[in-house]
């Protein structure tokens, strides 16, 4: 079982409509959670998220250039692609010109 750190909460007010409501309710409902802690848990698992997808873009940003030169040239784009030419549309094909 997870332990969760005690944090300092603050109470919000949030309006939502009926709908929004009902969905928030019942998937509070599914985990056996109030309102409030369900989207308590949606908001930080977000702010996660988004902390953890700052700290990779960050290591990306550190790494060094990679270069492609190497003894070869580079391919032609005819030889990449050899091989996986397009089949002829068949709905191409039963339209009338």
């Amino acid at each position: 079982m997870k332990t969760r750190q005690r944090r300092r909460t603050k109470r919000v007010s949030i309006t939502l409509d009926e709908e929004t409501l009902a969905k928030a309710r019942a998937r509070a409902a599914e985990r056996d959670m109030s309102v409030s802690r369900y989207l308590a848990e949606m908001l930080d698992r977000d702010k996660r998220h988004d902390d953890e997808y700052e700290a990779a873009y960050q290591a990306w940003l550190r790494r060094k250039p990679w270069h492609f030169s190497g003894p070869r040239p580079y391919p032609k784009r005819a030889e990449l692609y050899r091989g996986f030419e397009a089949e002829p549309d068949e709905d191409a094909a039963k339209k009338p010109k």
